[in-house]
């Protein structure tokens, strides 16, 4: 009867636990939504008319004259998620939801299964946390130096996807050439820089994604910078923004090791308004 009570007694506890994280999720996600201006100017080709001709083109592509230039996105996507590496990827189905406002941070809320194995959990600049079957806490880490520095690195080459908004040139983001079809934005947000270089098509539609991400994603699992990136394709308008709607990212991009642990796809992008309301 002890053990009985003592075992009950640890499934409320953790089921209380796992209840938190649902709500810390949820306050995250409002308060990413917060961060929307109410009333947004509207995009004109004027605004990058003194940028890189390849970062012109990713505007012109991706954002239609007029449109209100919301930079906080709502993202509904389902897809693989690898666990393993490129010889064993130990892929999961997954599906997530995701608000993404650069530069403020991100929530990735996910659930993922492989046969009776039930993997859920979420991923922010704050945090990482997964639960096994909802009840057992598989990984819980983040609040410290090397996860907020690789996070960024995350949702900055993210808005490149879903919301292009957020890196028109202004504060804290900056433009060059590479060469003909590729450009690099640097984004600088409270101490933190990272840049990604963006590979563009001739009418402007950016196809590939690349740059140097804090990551112990390697044998010695130390934090160091190393090749991340991946392809972007099937395009669509959501509220006048041309995004893609199929990615494939992953770690040692560009190498013999690359594993594209990432692939999803991308069923609805929203963008939400801001306060009051939110």
């Amino acid at each position: 009867m002890i053990l009985l009570g003592v075992l009950i007694l640890a499934g409320l506890v953790l089921s209380a636990w796992r209840l938190l994280d649902h709500w810390a999720d949820r306050k995250a996600m409002r308060e990413l939504v917060g961060a929307q201006l109410a009333q947004s100017p509207v995009f004109a080709a004027e605004m990058v008319a003194d940028l890189p001709e390849p970062a012109r083109r990713y505007f012109l592509y991706t954002i239609e004259p007029g449109t209100p230039l919301a930079t906080v996105a709502r993202i509904r996507m389902a897809g693989r998620f690898g666990m393993g590496d490129k010889g064993n990827p130990n892929y999961l189905d997954f599906e997530a939801t995701q608000v993404l406002a650069l530069p403020s941070g991100f929530v990735w809320k996910m659930h993922a299964r492989r046969g009776l194995m039930r993997l859920s959990g979420s991923d922010s600049q704050r945090w990482t946390r997964f639960w096994l079957m909802g009840l057992l806490p598989v990984a819980r880490f983040g609040g410290d130096p090397d996860h907020t520095r690789s996070a960024f690195g995350r949702y900055v080459t993210e808005a490149v996807f879903w919301t292009p908004a957020a890196l028109l040139p202004g504060p804290g983001v900056t433009w060059e050439v590479l060469d003909t079809d590729k450009a690099r934005v640097t984004v600088e947000y409270r101490g933190l820089s990272q840049s990604v270089d963006i590979k563009v098509s001739a009418s402007g539609q950016p196809v590939e994604v690349s740059f140097q991400r804090w990551s112990n994603a390697n044998p010695e699992k130390k934090h160091r910078l190393q090749p991340f990136g991946g392809y972007l394709s099937e395009f669509r308008l959501f509220g006048g923004f041309r995004l893609p709607t199929r990615v494939e990212a992953g770690n040692h991009f560009d190498t013999d090791q690359y594993f594209p642990f990432f692939v999803a796809d991308v069923s609805a992008v929203e963008f939400p308004h801001g306060p009051p309301g939110c």
